[in-house]
């Protein structure tokens, strides 16, 4: 039990501390996404973190056991050049050992993963596509941020305000630009005004009502453009479309996915199953590719054994994709790549496998 507490507190602290550095690269990327999103009147600023918190088990599904792959590398490979596992096996700890102890971690993180995969994740998803929702329901007018340019209609209009109220009702200082056509039929029609207001009519339509202020329309290059000077303009808004029903798969529960007959719904209950049983042929197979020669230095299989894995996982989207089409049956679905590497795995480890086993008091115990 020493040297099994000993090995999972090693690849654990390991498998931590790789889960950490690529969870951060990840979600600040994703969040950068997002930011540009908010940036350009998109998504209300105020759900980022909301959104980047229920898109966190998803991402840590795909983290996971890529990490605990690496953490089996890392750390066996430092175990190897320090000559400690060289202390183990001179003491009766033999390679099948080794592998059967490796899988006591390797459970653990595939029954979390699984948890993850098959209900936590699938919540979030459904989270976050209920905020999308909302916020393609949202107005202009509630991602209106006072002070900035801010691209809306797809690229279409970009509208400042230097002030705006509290109840987002009132503007202050104005500028709206707006481009119809392309090529040489594009025209661009400025507005500019002093203030305005949002007014809502009985029928449910909306207005933007601006005050004391120029319209500019023509074409760019061209020197016929029309200035018009009002008192009051009414700029009609368009009416948001408002979604509420959630179609995507991912946020689908995984019980709703059980009985169903639909092949890309079988397919996607396939893949969040598929993803707990990696974690254990990967921790098998990353053993003996962890083994190295103190002269070579740790990282010398680090890349074909990264290759070896994207293999894997590259293999189980194209399997799914094929399953999605209809290629294969479903009954075969995914499972052949488990089984493909689980082979992979056995052939790496037939030494081990087939070795006799070590006397009780080690290797190089006296007869």
């Amino acid at each position: 039990m020493i040297v099994f507490r000993y090995l999972s507190r090693e690849v654990l602290t390991t498998l931590a501390a790789v889960s950490g550095v690529l969870l951060l690269i990840i979600m600040s990327g994703r969040f950068i996404k997002y930011l540009a999103q908010a940036a350009a009147g998109q998504l209300d600023p105020g759900v980022l973190f909301m959104i980047m918190g229920y898109r966190l088990p998803g991402f840590v599904v795909l983290i996971l056991p890529l990490g605990m792959f690496l953490g089996i590398l890392l750390a066996y490979g430092r175990m190897y050049l320090d000559s400690e596992m060289a202390v183990l096996s001179a003491t009766g700890v033999s390679d099948r050992k080794i592998l059967g102890y490796t899988q006591g971690p390797a459970l653990l993180v595939a029954l979390l993963v699984a948890w993850l995969s098959l209900w936590v994740a699938p919540a979030g998803v459904l989270k976050t596509q209920q905020l999308f929702n909302e916020q393609d329901a949202m107005t202009e007018f509630d991602t209106l941020a006072a002070g900035r340019f801010q691209s809306l209609g797809s690229g279409q209009r970009v509208t400042y305000a230097g002030g705006l109220s509290d109840d987002r009702t009132e503007l202050e200082t104005i500028f709206i630009a707006e481009s119809t056509g392309s090529g040489e039929d594009a025209s661009v029609g400025v507005l500019v005004a002093e203030s305005g207001r949002q007014q809502m009519n009985a029928d449910g339509s909306r207005y933007l009502v601006l005050q004391n202020g120029f319209r500019y329309d023509g074409r760019p290059g061209a020197a016929d453009f029309r200035t018009i000077e009002y008192d009051a303009y009414g700029v009609l808004l368009p009416k948001p479309e408002v979604v509420t029903e959630v179609t995507d798969r991912e946020a689908m529960p995984s019980t709703q996915l059980l009985g169903s007959a639909d092949l890309k719904n079988r397919a996607e209950l396939q893949w969040r199953l598929a993803i707990p049983l990696l974690v254990p042929i990967v921790a098998f197979f990353a053993v003996p590719l962890a083994r190295v020669n103190p002269r070579q230095g740790r990282f010398l299989k680090l890349l074909p054994a990264i290759i070896l894995y994207m293999a894997y996982l590259g293999l189980l989207v194209t399997a799914r994709g094929w399953m999605e089409a209809g290629k294969t049956p479903a009954a075969l679905g995914l499972w052949w790549v488990h089984g493909l590497f689980l082979i992979v795995g056995v052939t790496l480890n037939f030494r081990a496998l087939t070795a006799p086993s070590a006397p009780a008091g080690g290797r190089h115990a006296a007869a």
